[in-house]
């Protein structure tokens, strides 16, 4: 008797184990977006690129107006600190060979840039900044020294300046200003009179520039996250779902509900999900079948054994209140027939309830049905298994060889030859045509007896049939032969069944046809 199960625990039976396809789709269409955030490397890469385009832009800036600067009267050197200051947006510092400020753009004119004070700055350039420090973490950028404008105005407050008064060559520094944006100083010797000229650069427009391309990249990054989800929803729609329904259903028969559960076809699917909801719908069918069969060949059974066990129990209770030893020889002798009937009701059960898993495990070889069936014949009529009937064998050509399990061929034959000697008339015919018909190798056996009715033909295939002749016995079959018999024609990829005689004359034709081989 089935478990009774909740819906709550069926759905707990049918998820899977090791995470779900949802999931895995999910991850497996996130990959290209991780290797997409990738790009904030290669944004990283793309500042220091542009920082040292800056710094070459910036050495040669200097170069060039200490060139300028170099001999030029007093006067026209602040002119010209005040006009390249104004045009470049550069702040310029000129240190005299004792290293004391000689001249400053911004204290000879209004200061060409203001560093952006961050407290006064709105919520959005906060974020900004925090972003670009995450990333800076993120990718291992340098952080530059904040720029701080030193008490002392002389040269050595500036290590760059140090470096270049000594070395005689120009020399840059990355320095950080109060927001965050890059700070460039550059200083280069003035002539060859010991002048020391200071340059300082904003660059707001090289953090603009990387943050509007992380901007985009940041965009196209959550425009590809959310047509990834969408597509992962679409694929659990309908793909993962349906498996899931599936999976649902199969656990349902699994768990003995297969009568409560209705397996979805998906007819109007014509992918792989479509073909496995058929096969899982079809093998269900199958399923409820071979259950219906087992449970109707189980009841069966019983009723068939239960009355030889009641004959056998009644012969035996009476045995010791019979003191007529005439009368007492027959109780034994019905008791003797009981269990003989008993057994062989127990041997062929046994023969019928494993006929398909032999011969689903037996190796298939050619057989000569032909030649088959004469020798069958042959060897009954040496044990007198016939009698007195008579089996006329035709074979119609030599092409009448197919693949099967040699003795349980011999076994279908066996039992439709003693169905037909049962019916036969003493000293009748029984005649057997083996013939090759296309690709199908027909075995037809007939007789002269009363023969089958149209609407009882498919009974005598039904397990524990017992319309016997009347001269025949009680008890001396058990039913199950020519169920045997179709069985085991099944299994061949055959079919077994009656048919009208050819001749047009009374009496019943049972025919066997099976797959040729050439």
């Amino acid at each position: 008797m089935a478990d009774t199960i909740s819906p709550g625990r069926l759905e707990r039976m049918a998820r899977p184990l090791g995470g779900s396809l949802t999931a895995r789709t999910l991850a497996v269409n996130l990959i290209p977006l991780l290797l997409l955030a990738g790009g904030l490397f290669f944004l990283d890469s793309y500042r220091r690129q542009l920082l040292q385009e800056r710094f070459n832009l910036a050495r040669i800036e200097a170069q060039i107006a200490a060139e300028a600067l170099s001999g030029a009267t007093r006067a026209r050197q602040e002119a010209l600190m005040i006009q390249i200051g104004k045009e470049q947006h550069l702040r310029l510092r000129m240190y005299n060979p004792a290293g004391e400020l000689d001249a400053d753009s911004f204290a000879l004119a209004p200061p060409s840039f203001v560093f952006d004070d961050p407290v006064a700055e709105p919520f959005l350039e906060d974020f900004a900044r925090w972003t670009d420090s995450a990333v800076n973490v993120l990718v291992g950028a340098p952080s530059p020294a904040p720029y701080l404008e030193p008490q002392s105005t002389r040269a050595d407050a500036w290590p760059e300046v140090v470096r270049a008064r000594e070395l005689g060559y120009t020399q840059i520094e990355l320095l950080s200003a109060p927001d965050g944006t890059p700070v460039i100083n550059t200083a280069a010797p003035v002539g060859v009179q010991g002048y020391t000229l200071l340059t300082t650069r904003n660059a707001v427009d090289i953090t603009q520039s990387v943050r509007n391309a992380r901007s985009q990249l940041l965009s196209a990054i959550g425009i590809a996250l959310m047509v990834s989800i969408v597509l992962s929803l679409y694929l659990a729609n309908t793909i993962i779902q349906p498996l899931r329904r599936l999976v649902r259903a199969a656990v349902a028969v699994r768990t003995g509900r297969e009568r409560e559960v209705e397996v979805p076809r998906m007819s109007e699917r014509g992918d792989e999900i479509g073909v496995l909801a058929r096969a899982v719908s079809d093998m269900t069918g199958t399923l409820r079948h071979r259950i219906d069969a087992v449970e109707s060949f189980a009841a069966d059974v019983a009723h068939e054994i239960k009355n030889p066990l009641a004959s056998l129990r009644s012969a035996i209770e009476s045995l010791p209140k019979v003191k007529d030893e005439a009368l007492r020889g027959q109780l034994i002798e019905v008791a003797a027939h009981d269990v003989q009937r008993i057994d062989r009701l127990v041997s062929d059960i046994s023969e019928a309830s494993r006929i398909d898993a032999e011969i689903s495990r037996a190796k298939f070889e050619a057989v000569d049905l032909g030649r088959m069936v004469g020798h069958l014949i042959a060897a009954r009529e040496e044990r007198g298994l016939n009698l007195g009937r008579r089996i006329e064998l035709a074979v119609n050509g030599h092409r009448t060889v197919v693949m099967g399990v040699a003795l349980r061929l011999e076994r279908i034959i066996s039992n439709l030859l003693d169905n037909a000697i049962s019916f036969s008339p003493e000293g009748g015919a029984v005649e057997v045509r083996v013939e090759r018909q296309g690709e199908r190798v027909v075995t037809t056996v007939s007789d002269h007896g009363p023969g089958i009715a149209p609407d009882k033909r498919e009974d005598v295939f039904r397990r524990f049939h017992s319309d016997r002749p009347d001269a025949e016995g009680f008890g001396h079959h058990s039913g199950l032969g020519l169920a045997i018999a179709r069985t085991i024609a099944e299994a061949h990829g055959g079919s077994l069944y009656v048919a009208d005689r050819s001749d047009g004359a009374p009496g019943a034709c049972l025919v066997l046809d099976l797959p040729g081989v050439e």
